[in-house]
Order: C-alpha cells, then sequence, then structure tokens
C-alpha cells in the first residue's frame, strides 16, 4: 500500500470500544512517542533506508488512529530533530518529501476526524515551502477539539528550553517581567508546548533506552517505556502493551500516596 492511497483514519462516529479497550483504566493523558528504528528496520530487509522511512508513515497512521481509538487527548510524535541535519541530504529531501505527501493525502481525514496539528520546534531556517506546509496543517485544523496531534519536527529538548530562556531575558530587559517573576510556570508558557499538559508517558521503539532530547523540561515525570520493535513493526499490540505498562505503574510525583 502506497503513502499516496493509504487512509490515515477509518474510524467513525458510531465505533464502538472492544473488551480490551474497556480493560485499561487510568489512561495517559498525553502520550510522546519517539519513533526509532525506521533505517535498521530496511537494513535489516537489505533495503535502502527511505523505504523505512515509508513503511514508518503506515506505523505513524496507525499510531493517530489508536490515540483517536482510545481517546488519548495529546499526542506528541518525534519525527525529526535538530539533530537528524547531520544525516545525507538525500535521506532529509526523503523524508522532507514523505512530509509533503503525508500532508496531501492525510490532512482532509485529521479534519474529517476532528484531530487538531500542531508543529512544534524551531522554524526560522527552515526552507519556504516547509514553513507554508506548517502554516497550512495548523490553520486548517485550528478549530477541531478532538485528538491534539503535535508534531516535533526539527525540534530538540536543549535547544528549546534555549530558546525560552531568551525569550524570558528579552522580556526582563523590556519591563514586562520581572526576576521575580521567572518561575517554572513562566518557563513553561515559554516552551513550544505552551498550554500542552505535560506528558505521562513516553514511548520509544528500536531498542535505545535514552529519551534523546525529547521533551526534556515537560518530561520530568513521565513514565518511560522502551521497546525492541523497530518503528515500522509498531503495531496496536505494542500501543495496547505500553498502555498497560504506563497502567500498572504508582505515580508519586515525590510524594508518599499513589497517584491515580
Amino acid at each position: 500500500m502506497s503513502i499516496e492511497s493509504a487512509n490515515i483514519i477509518n474510524l467513525d462516529a458510531s465505533s464502538t470500544t472492544s473488551a480490551s479497550e474497556s480493560a485499561i483504566s487510568n489512561l495517559p493523558t498525553h502520550i510522546g512517542v519517539t519513533m526509532d528504528g525506521n533505517g535498521r528496520w530496511a537494513e535489516a530487509r537489505g533495503k535502502a533506508r527511505t523505504e523505512g522511512h515509508r513503511e514508518g508513515i503506515k506505523a505513524l497512521r496507525m499510531l493517530v488512529e489508536s490515540a483517536i481509538r482510545y481517546k488519548i487527548p495529546y499526542l506528541t510524535v518525534f519525527s525529526f530533530s535538530s539533530e537528524n541535519w547531520r544525516r545525507p541530504k538525500t535521506e532529509i529531501d526523503f523524508i522532507f518529501k514523505l512530509m509533503r505527501k503525508f500532508v496531501e493525502s492525510d490532512l482532509k481525514k485529521l479534519i474529517a476526524n476532528n484531530v487538531r496539528v500542531r508543529i512544534i520546534g524551531e522554524r526560522d531556517g527552515l526552507e519556504k515551502g516547509l514553513q507554508k506546509i506548517i502554516q497550512q496543517v495548523e490553520s486548517k485544523t485550528a478549530h477541531n477539539t478532538g485528538l491534539n496531534l503535535n508534531v516535533a519536527f526539527n525540534y530538540g529538548g536543549r535547544s528549546e528550553i534555549t530558546s525560552a530562556i531568551k525569550s524570558i531575558l528579552k522580556d526582563v530587559q523590556s519591563g514586562k517581567h520581572t526576576i521575580e517573576d521567572v518561575d517554572e510556570d513562566l518557563v513553561a508558557r515559554s516552551l513550544f508546548t505552551a498550554g500542552i499538559p505535560d506528558p505521562d508517558l513516553l514511548i520509544r521503539t528500536g531498542g535505545e533506552k535514552r529519551t534523546s532530547n525529547f521533551l526534556v523540561w515537560q518530561s520530568a515525570y513521565a513514565e518511560l517505556v522502551f521497546l525492541d520493535v523497530l518503528w515500522p513493526d509498531f503495531d496496536e499490540k505494542s500501543f495496547m502493551s505500553s498502555l498497560k505498562q504506563y497502567a500498572s505503574r504508582q505515580r508519586r510525583f515525590g510524594g508518599i500516596e499513589t497517584v491515580k
């Protein structure tokens, strides 16, 4: 199935909740996902790395569909990091081509399923075509009230915090804020994710056990789930497994009593 012909969401208002879905309690409000392993998936099959990215788009579609089905309010996916510019230009160009095709083929489906899309990351320096795509996606989904799909593109957690600090310093210099105003809440409101609740659960595929500069500030109390599955092989079973791991954990946020 090609990216051009695939549908992202096949749900409708009459969809029912299965027994496996209803059995899961204590679902997260916000899930962050690092989609790792596209290149290794392709190489293990003797294919070009670009084929791994193509297959990864299908896994992303499944993830969005599952988030809607399980009524997860916020989903943030790490699609392209600020460090990914170090990859070969041919691979980067292919990823951007996929992004454009994804928008062309799936934007109407996202709108029809009431998904709001926001792009978080540095936009300065991106070529005008990409900036236009970002603006198009955000403006056309801005009034949707269902799943909040945040795409971390040209994103790095440390860079995000640095940008927030610079913004706050400018406001202090201009008199908008004083040094005494600077607290955790002000920092949070100065991040790309302002107005978005911190993630409860971070999922990373590909077998690596690190967060790799993803939502550094926001994930201070997130539950971490690391999966050995490579991203193109991520399916609803993998998603269910992650939700069950999250539901089984006790979250105390530094306190004693369990947070349900």
